[in-house]
């Protein structure tokens, strides 16, 4: 697969992402796509031809491979990191449809017409539903992945030696993996990779929506506290002597205080 081409698709959603989804981008990447590109393909490219088992029964082998091996790791990572980063090409989808939308209601009505969006790019309505949806979504396929592994292999563990007693084996045999030491590291690498992503997913979540309450009871707390203060800084005055405004002996008196005359203090 090209994953250089997936990179750079990937690439123009930073330009509507937070700081944390910028690292997240970097992270998978980085410390995921490179490693199993470069290395993790390697280590496991004779998981089968190197698989070898104590007896010389016709089948055996294989049976006992499928029987530990029922997915191969590299397969599941290719498909876990496919479906971790189509996500985030919504994003862009959306951003491209407000675009041309808002072009066509341009053609339709003229170049000075009101926009339909303030910013076509920013996380509003719709698009910020996108984008939240898209990070849950990214979490929910790193963590059914990290089950999945978990399930398929115990503790994400690769033992040195496995006993396999599936016919056609004739008896309980033994079974050796080929560089199984190594094979762990890889697998708890890509574990710990895919943690930190989940963290980063959900992280960005919770800003987003704090972020949004802020925006939303922000100015009603403020407008609440302003509605409290008005009494004092602005209080209601009232005509004294009962005279109409034009009246030059009338004089404006604080509700509450005592009378004044037009000449002196109380």
């Amino acid at each position: 697969m090209n994953w250089a081409f997936l990179q750079g698709i990937l690439s123009g959603v930073n330009k509507y992402s937070t700081a944390l989804s910028r690292i997240w981008l970097s992270v998978v990447f980085i410390f995921r796509v490179l490693v199993y590109v470069v290395a993790a393909e390697e280590v496991w490219d004779d998981e089968q031809k190197d698989f070898v088992c104590n007896t010389k029964q016709p089948g055996c082998p294989n049976v006992c491979y499928d029987e530990f091996f029922p997915v191969s790791h590299v397969r599941l990572w290719a498909l876990q990191l496919i479906l971790v980063t189509c996500p985030s090409l919504l994003v862009v989808m959306h951003v491209a449809y407000r675009e041309e939308r808002e072009r066509k209601h341009r053609l339709k009505h003229g170049p000075n017409a009101p926009s339909l969006y303030d910013n076509p790019t920013k996380k509003r309505g719709g698009l910020w539903w996108t984008y939240l949806l898209s990070l849950i979504f990214k979490a929910a396929v790193d963590s059914c992945f990290l089950y999945i592994f978990h399930r398929l292999y115990q503790d994400y563990d690769m033992p040195r030696v496995v006993a396999c007693s599936v016919a056609p084996c004739p008896h309980t045999v033994d079974c050796y993996i080929s560089r199984p030491t190594e094979k762990k590291v890889f697998t708890y690498f890509m574990v710990t990779t895919a943690a930190i992503c989940i963290l980063l997913n959900l992280s960005e979540v919770f800003y987003l929506v704090g972020k949004r309450c802020m925006e939303i009871l922000g100015p009603r707390q403020r407008r609440s506290r302003l509605r409290v203060r008005l009494p004092d800084t602005c209080p209601p005055y009232v005509l004294s002597q009962g005279g109409h405004p034009e009246d030059k002996n009338s004089v404006l008196l604080k509700a509450g205080s005592a009378p004044m005359d037009a000449g002196g203090y109380p």
